[in-house]
């Protein structure tokens, strides 16, 4: 774990700088695709969804779970197979990315990243810019 000051610009600049950023969203498909077939079912998003959100879904009840999974389907499935395929994905991905800077805002924040999360990576594309 790691600390970073960082603002919306951070993360926005990562999410325009395309190939940096598909590079990320692809290291995370090939985490969450747990058998490799090129495509996430639901199994593989319930059991790789640890990999985006940490926290938040180890102090969720099986039921929420079970909810936010159908609503992530529902809008990013959208040839609605039940499946993600990896532009799907990366629309789910830039979705996250995208909350997250709205939330921050312009003014910087400290935050505490993990070792392979989202933000650090983030980071990380930024500090390489520079």
């Amino acid at each position: 774990m790691s600390v970073a000051v960082l603002d919306s610009n951070t993360v926005i600049k990562f999410i325009e700088a395309k190939e940096a950023f598909e590079k990320c969203v692809e290291k995370y498909f090939k985490l969450v695709d747990s058998n490799g077939d090129g495509v996430i079912c639901r199994e593989d998003f319930r059991e790789g969804s640890c990999w985006l959100f940490t926290v938040e879904l180890k102090s969720a009840t099986k039921e929420d779970v079970d909810e936010f999974h159908r609503m992530i389907f529902d809008k990013f499935d959208k040839d609605h197979n039940e499946k993600l395929d990896f532009r799907e994905f990366k629309s789910l991905v830039e979705e996250i990315m995208l909350a997250m800077a709205r939330g921050m805002g312009s003014l910087p924040v400290i935050v505490a990243l993990d070792q392979d999360s989202l933000l650090r990576m983030a980071v990380q594309h930024e500090i390489a810019s520079k």
